[in-house]
């Protein structure tokens, strides 16, 4: 069964078959995310997973002592709330919109009939989760063994590729509480970046200038996730 005839800004959504995504349409609820709202909180019970849109929201485990670190970004490709149909009901995990927009929000009573259904739309969220679980692990190994510089190329990649256009709006303070690192680090990053005619960044604001150049910078955390979504998912997936 091919993907859905039915146009969907959310790629998870867009490559159900016909048959399936129509069944969820009744129960999909287009909602606004705003900047910084938190989707659900750690141990927190998790009522609707969301469907990102134009949106993007970021997984981070907060410390006690209030340090946080990102572990993963979920924009178009995916969904939030992956715990809901594997079991586990909550998460330790909290999830903050770090981009303003939209998101496909659906209840978890629904969410839990279709999954034990069975047939393509399990197989196509297990793999999802399957890419979802190696960006958590290269998001570890990146924040313990590349630079602050290298990190912020990854993370800006990653977002760029979530979103309509190359600008992103994010405070260097937001960034610094993402990647775990102190400020000072991200401000250092950033200066370099914009030096070097990659980005500009201005009042909150950052718009990635030579994209290619970028990449060229980054370190091989960006292209092992890129290639496993892509490996995992759908070709109209691709991000």
């Amino acid at each position: 069964m091919g993907p859905s005839s039915v146009p969907s800004p959310n790629k998870l959504l867009a490559a159900l078959p016909p048959d399936i995504y129509e069944r969820l349409q009744q129960d999909l609820d287009l909602v606004e995310l705003e900047l910084g709202a938190s989707v659900y909180e750690a141990g927190g019970k998790q009522p609707f997973v969301y469907f990102p849109t134009d949106s993007i929201v970021s997984l981070l485990y907060v410390m006690k002592d209030g340090a946080s670190a990102e572990i993963a970004v979920v924009g178009n490709e995916g969904l939030v709330g992956i715990s809901l149909f594997m079991g586990g009901e909550t998460t330790p995990s909290r999830a903050v919109v770090q981009s303003a927009g939209h998101a496909f929000r659906l209840s978890s009573k629904v969410m839990k009939r279709e999954f034990e259904y069975g047939g393509p739309l399990l197989h196509l969220l297990l793999r999802y989760t399957q890419a979802l679980i190696t960006q958590m692990a290269q998001t570890a190994v990146c924040n313990r063994h590349h630079s602050v510089e290298q990190q912020l190329c990854r993370w800006l990649l990653l977002s760029a590729d979530r979103l309509p256009t190359n600008e992103l709006t994010m405070t260097q303070e937001l960034i610094a509480n993402m990647l775990g690192v102190r400020r000072e680090g991200v401000t250092e990053a950033a200066g370099k970046l914009q030096d070097a005619g990659l980005i500009h960044y201005s009042r909150g604001r950052i718009i990635i200038v030579n994209r290619s150049k970028l990449e060229k910078r980054v370190c091989e955390c960006y292209a092992v996730v890129k290639k496993e979504f892509d490996r995992l998912l759908p070709n109209e997936m691709a991000i």
